[in-house]
């Protein structure tokens, strides 16, 4: 499992640059990365953030 961060906030900028540097969505990220997708999402959606497929990435 990688390390991710724990804050919110830095875990939305970790997840959205991996989006843009490396994933062409949050599964892939996921999958590649051993993350429970449900889990990445609840923390974001806790802090008003929700991911755009248009985007790939949470806006």
């Amino acid at each position: 499992m990688a390390m991710i961060p724990k804050d919110p906030y830095m875990l939305l900028s970790y997840v959205n640059t991996q989006l843009r540097d490396f994933y062409s969505s949050p599964e892939e990220l996921c999958l590649a990365l051993g993350l429970a997708q449900k889990e990445l999402e609840e923390k974001l959606r806790a802090v008003d953030y929700h991911y755009s497929r248009e985007r790939n990435q949470f806006v």
